[in-house]
């Protein structure tokens, strides 16, 4: 698949339209700048994307895909396949925000947690069990933050990524 062909074809299909690519970036929920990397081929929209987009420039996703128009029309059986594959992707991203959901749970009830040791423990009083159980508290939310940070920012996602390409050597 050449993403420069396709790009190049997405912004023909664009032009078609009559729309600038802040509406068409409006349109789709995304920023103009996203819609400029799919035009140069820097970057590629995401599964379902690509299926609304085939839909809304009333092209075959196949045509979409390869970067021209060819006139063999869309099998069903291709865009039901699309359609599963795009389900699977919306999956996996559910249960890594939910997982990210659940960090920020234990981060926050950890916090808590310190804040309240910090505050309702007398001056002066000390005990080495208190201040491990700080240290955990405090430990656990700040990692949790900088595993969130990580995660939002797609820092893991390249991280997956490279671990996969490692399994397969």
């Amino acid at each position: 698949m050449d993403q420069q062909k396709m790009g190049a074809y997405l912004k023909e299909l664009r032009k078609e339209k009559g729309i600038t690519q802040e509406q068409l970036a409006d349109k789709f929920f995304v920023s103009r700048r996203t819609v400029s990397r799919w035009e140069t081929g820097a970057n590629m929209p995401e599964i379902e994307i690509m299926i609304e987009l085939a839909d809304y420039y009333e092209v075959d996703l196949k045509d979409l895909l390869r970067g021209e128009r060819k006139d063999d029309g869309m099998d069903q059986n291709i865009k039901e396949t699309a359609m599963a594959v795009a389900e699977y992707s919306n999956e996996d991203k559910k249960k890594a925000t939910r997982r990210l959901g659940y960090i920020f749970i234990a981060a926050t009830v950890c916090f808590v947690g310190f804040l309240a040791t910090l505050f309702l423990v007398p001056d002066g009083y000390t005990n080495p069990v208190l201040d491990f159980a700080q240290g955990i508290m405090l430990g656990v939310s700040l990692g949790a933050l900088i595993l969130g940070i990580l995660m939002t920012c797609g820092v893991m996602d390249r991280f997956g990524a490279a671990k996969k390409a490692w399994m397969k050597k």
